[in-house]
């Protein structure tokens, strides 16, 4: 049996960095072929190293920068090289923002053929410590004889050795160490698969993936940890419905939105966003563009639970959540409820199949919606809605050129225009570009 040969390195080059892609990389050409330099800054001179290999084009990574870039910065965390958490700490704040936002406009052009002549001021906050919802990888690694607990490497499948976050919130970011070592500690410290990590107003919760059944010994050792450090702890032994508490055994999760007299419960695994300062401004942007009436009847789709629903019931007349997951729209409801308020319903769909006979949308009049939707867009669905002729789309994104593709259908083909668009900083020092943009008839 012939053995598969490990592929070897290719020496390093030396190129200089022409302008950055839609992922912020830096972007050269090297005998005539395209090539994505991470970590790099137009106009510098670097030495890269490849990565990845494509018959179009090559993916390399910086090892050293020959001449640097004046808006070049010093990363604040010391593992930035390795991590593949952060890609753009390289980067000063305002440059990463005005990245993201000609990233913004360029997809429009290019994908949607529109320019966007008014871009709205973008929305930006804490740029550390801001991220209340994470998947950290848990290994055991045997050359070093201990557990890893954290993000993957940059360029690799391997975990990087952190011994702190600094975009993590902090009551996490700052105990990866502790963390660590409470798993090394367990009998079954190789059978942790990952951490889940949510982050609430008051409180911290962290759902152990178990592979195994966990003995008393070990789950002492999780509420002892969870004492020690003020977090609430769950374990996962199967699917999402199998998570139960370890400690406290009745516990709570929630953040509120004080300036609407807001209160939202949810558990671990639901959805919420993960940057709380940009959530807030964010949900006043997309009240702004929507310019409520007492009335106003709002379709909110991809509701999640209720995230904006329950602010714009504040000012509609009454507000139509629908979401595609049966327990956050039982949670949308709860949440309702916890809030007293009564001009809103919450209705389960597959967004993504035929809903127009659904008693939501047939016959139905909305004179405004917002659209909250995955990474995937909503191209399946944006001309069905746009036949209820609302009077406004507010269409909140995690994916520029997805936003454009749909921007395209509802501006060339289904008679809107596109008003006004700008991003939202929701994951400072990376590539995410997170964008919220106002369609009009």
């Amino acid at each position: 049996m012939s053995r598969r040969r490990k592929r070897k390195n290719s020496a390093p080059v030396q190129a200089k960095i022409k302008s950055l892609n839609t992922e912020c990389q830096g972007v050269t050409r090297i005998n005539d072929k395209v090539t994505f330099v991470t970590q790099s800054l137009p106009g510098e001179e670097v030495i890269l190293e490849y990565t990845k290999k494509h018959s179009r084009y090559d993916v390399a990574k910086t090892i050293e920068v020959v001449s640097s870039s004046k808006d070049r910065i010093e990363p604040k965390c010391k593992h930035f090289e390795m991590c593949g958490g952060c890609q753009l700490q390289h980067m000063p704040s305002e440059y990463q923002i005005q990245q993201k936002q000609d990233i913004l406009v360029e997809q429009f052009k290019n994908i949607a053929k529109l320019e966007l002549n008014t871009v709205l001021p973008a929305i930006t906050g804490d740029s550390w410590g801001y991220r209340r919802k994470a998947r950290l990888g848990v290994r055991y690694v045997r050359k070093k004889e201990r557990v890893l607990v954290g993000f993957r490497e940059r360029n690799g499948r391997f975990l990087a050795d952190l011994t702190q976050c600094e975009v993590l919130h902090k009551s996490v970011g700052q105990n990866l160490l502790a963390l660590s070592d409470l798993v090394q500690s367990l009998v079954a410290y190789d059978k942790i698969a990952q951490i889940e990590v949510a982050v609430g107003d008051s409180n911290s919760a962290l759902v152990f993936r178990n592979l195994v059944k966990l003995s008393s010994d070990d789950s002492d050792k999780l509420e002892n940890f969870a004492k020690q450090f003020n977090f609430d702890i769950y374990c996962q032994p199967g699917g999402p419905e199998s998570v139960y508490p370890v400690y406290p055994k009745s516990p709570t999760l929630d953040y509120s939105l004080a300036e609407y007299d807001l209160s939202y419960d949810f558990e671990p695994g639901m959805f919420t966003q993960v940057n709380y300062d940009i959530n807030h401004k964010m949900i006043a942007r997309a009240l702004d563009l929507l310019k409520l009436s007492d009335a106003d009847t709002v379709l909110d789709l991809f509701c999640g639970l209720g995230n904006f629903s329950l602010p714009i019931s504040k000012f509609a007349k009454n507000v139509i959540g629908v979401e595609g997951e049966l327990k956050l729209v039982k949670q949308a409801t709860h949440n309702a409820q916890k809030n007293n308020i009564k001009n809103t319903e919450f209705f389960t769909a597959n967004l993504m199949d035929d809903f127009t006979q659904l008693p939501w949308f047939r016959n139905k009049k909305y004179t405004k919606i917002l659209i909250d939707p995955p990474r995937t867009g909503a191209e399946l669905i944006v001309k069905d809605i746009a036949k209820l002729q609302a009077e406004k789309i507010v269409y909140v994104s995690c994916n520029p050129a997805t936003l454009a593709r749909d921007a395209g259908i509802l501006v060339h083909e289904c008679g809107y225009k596109l008003d006004s668009a700008g991003v939202m900083d929701m994951f400072p020092h990376t590539a995410h570009v997170e964008s919220i943009a106002l369609f009009t008839k």
